[in-house]
């Protein structure tokens, strides 16, 4: 990944493609999805299989996994097979060379040792590849709502909130007017008095939280700017907002994907966080000592 200092992002990588079939699942026909859970679940079975071996491993037709393919952005079953065992086989060099196991799911039969291998695996995979896929462009245009904003309102549900509220601490110390809200009637009432001065950012993982699509769907009726960030660029959230932000990160049944998400969204905040206030250097320095100062009074 190459950062200039216009903030043009050129990526080395795309995002990978188990990180893709998981975040377009969702929005894909019965027959794909079947395709998808497959893949992702035993992705070895593409690098070993035909596309008629894999087509019986899913219940399907040949045409179909090609259909597949070319869902998810390849121009058939070759190209897709080629890439995906690129991809399986640089992970399995990273793994043996200790970053883990990416994708792979805690086990009762895993060590300790294996256990906080494979968690730091997937939020280290979460960081890079939402790095590697970051829009640039996007998050210099929010950074710009944001510096000339009259208030910022956040909103996220769940463990989506964690996100939400750092971003409003943050902003809040560098004497930005920001406000954090998980309650459905507290969260609707603030966007429905919000107007064009404003900005309106929803936290959601997958992007389809009914309740944060609500939130920002009221706050863009309302003439907010309106910002999505979430682990789709097609999930119902992305779609509300005038500006999406994408994570990167995979799903497990355990819920490491969680944390990951968690953590990769939190990478966001910090990158928002950094351009607003490197565009007002010496008054978020001031901003910052002040609060220090302030808030260690209580601390002695």
């Amino acid at each position: 990944m190459k950062i200039i200092n216009t903030m043009a992002i050129t990526s080395l990588l795309p995002v990978s493609i188990q990180t893709d079939i998981q975040a377009r699942a969702d929005t894909l026909p019965a027959t794909m999805r079947r395709i998808a859970s497959v893949v992702l679940e035993r992705p070895q079975v593409v690098v070993e299989s035909t596309i008629s071996e894999l087509a019986r491993a899913c219940d399907t037709s040949d045409a179909s996994i090609v259909r597949f393919c070319r869902a998810i952005g390849f121009n058939g079953y070759p190209q897709f097979k080629l890439q995906l065992t690129a991809e399986l086989a640089k992970e399995s060099v990273e793994s043996t060379a200790g970053a883990g196991q990416y994708g792979a799911d805690i086990s009762p039969n895993d060590s300790l040792e294996e256990m906080v291998q494979k968690v730091a695996a997937s939020e280290i995979l979460g960081i890079r590849e939402t790095l590697e896929n970051l829009d640039a462009k996007a998050l210099e245009r929010i950074i710009t709502r944001i510096e000339g904003a009259e208030r910022v309102v956040l909103y996220g549900v769940g463990a989506s909130n964690a996100g939400a509220q750092d971003l409003a601490q943050k902003l809040l110390r560098i004497g930005y007017t920001a406000l954090a809200f998980y309650d459905a009637h507290h969260a609707l009432v603030s966007a429905a008095l919000l107007g064009d001065g404003d900005v309106a950012i929803g936290f959601s993982h997958g992007g389809r939280t009914k309740e944060t699509i609500a939130f920002l769907q009221r706050a863009g009726r309302s003439g907010a700017f309106t910002v999505a960030i979430s682990n789709s660029p097609v999930s119902p959230l992305a779609k509300a907002a005038d500006e999406h932000l994408r994570t990167a990160v995979r799903e497990t049944t355990f819920r490491s994907g969680a944390m990951a998400s968690r953590i990769a969204q939190l990478t966001l905040v910090d990158y928002i966080f950094v351009g607003v206030a490197r565009g007002h250097y010496a008054r978020t320095v001031r901003a910052l000592q002040t609060t220090h100062e302030v808030v260690q009074e209580l601390r002695d």
